[in-house]
């Protein structure tokens, strides 16, 4: 036997009041008596009434529902923003869709096509490593949806994005190095197709470039974030001439399994080799040594990302600022740089 739903029509029924009083009472309408909107929504809560996501944007355009759309969960770092940009939503009435693309373009590009199916208010979106064509984006810019980047963000597209200081932080982790006694610095970088790649390495250089340090072509490999490659590049790297006495890696996942490939290797982190990694992820205090990192402020990432998403609603494209909010990054000093007795 079939259960009954909960209905409008069952809510209007019982209160002896008509159907479009109580969709206008559910959906938070202002002309509606407020005495009337409690008797409603405690009726509504009392025969478990569940809303009818696709009737109400019918009536509001709206749907109260935010997509976004991350390229990984494997390591801690994008789990921790969802969690600031849903606490953010939830304050303002706002349900949250995720996704992730497992960091290939082809599945970002069908997960951009079900938040469009599923009538989101609008999306926040980190790019994938393969991402190179932002077609897929630009159409919810041509429909009116706001989209605001974080992390990994489109730079062709006049949005509001939210980037960590990536230069400043990677200047900071190569000085570090430097200052420890490093001379021979080496970097594992992202795909040049990502900023924080590019924003990450400009720091390197520099740092390197501002304390004299030459500027070493094959200590420096740009890599495509696939983790399995790291022992080839850090055993090539280690039988050089003259191996380095130093790395910085794009991010921890790599700095991590560098520390991994380098003690198997039979090398002493950090008097033969410091490693910096770059995000702080829940692992990076527990591996041995523990790993001097960058620690980036991830959920108030999240949380400025969604603010800046309600600030574009209710506004016509033309209206929409290309904000970019740059929060800052801290370096935190452990044992793969730095020895503790």
């Amino acid at each position: 036997m079939k259960s009954h739903q909960t209905t409008i029509v069952d809510i209007a029924r019982q209160l002896k009041i008509s159907k479009s009083t109580v969709s206008r009472a559910l959906t938070g309408h202002p002309n509606v008596k407020a005495e009337t909107r409690v008797l409603v929504q405690d009726l509504a809560e009392k025969l478990d009434y569940q809303r009818n996501i696709l009737s109400i944007s019918l009536i509001t355009n709206k749907t109260k529902t935010i997509g976004i759309i991350v390229p990984e969960f494997m390591t801690s770092y994008f789990p921790q923003v969802v969690v600031g940009a849903q606490e953010e939503a939830a304050k303002a009435g706002y349900n949250v869709i995720v996704s992730q693309c497992n960091e290939t373009y082809e599945t970002e590009v069908a997960n951009s096509k079900v938040m469009l199916a599923s009538r989101v208010d609008g999306i926040l979106v980190s790019l994938s490593k393969e991402t190179r064509n932002f077609d897929h984006w630009k159409i919810f810019q041509r429909k009116g949806i706001p989209i605001v980047f974080f992390n990994r963000v489109c730079d062709e597209m006049m949005v509001p994005k939210v980037v960590v200081n990536d230069y400043d932080a990677a200047y900071k982790a190569v000085e570090h190095l430097i200052h420890t006694g490093k001379k021979r610095i080496a970097h594992l970088a992202g795909p040049n197709c990502l900023s924080i790649s590019r924003k990450r390495l400009e720091g390197y250089l520099d740092a390197l470039r501002n304390n004299n340090y030459p500027i070493d072509e094959e200590l420096i490999i740009s890599y495509d974030l696939t983790l399995s490659k790291v022992r080839i590049y850090i055993k090539h790297l280690l039988e050089l001439e003259s191996p380095p006495d130093g790395l910085f890696a794009i991010n921890d996942p790599t700095a991590i399994e560098a520390i991994q490939v380098i003690k198997n290797l039979g090398r002493r982190i950090p008097e033969d080799i410091a490693v910096v990694g770059f995000s702080n992820n829940y692992a990076s205090s527990f591996i041995e040594p523990s790993l001097t990192t960058v620690s980036q402020p991830v959920k108030e990432m999240g949380r400025t990302a969604m603010q800046l998403l309600f600030g574009l609603m209710d506004k016509e494209v033309s209206q929409w600022k290309p904000i970019i909010k740059i929060l800052e990054a801290e370096l935190i000093i452990r044992n793969s740089t730095v020895k503790t007795s």
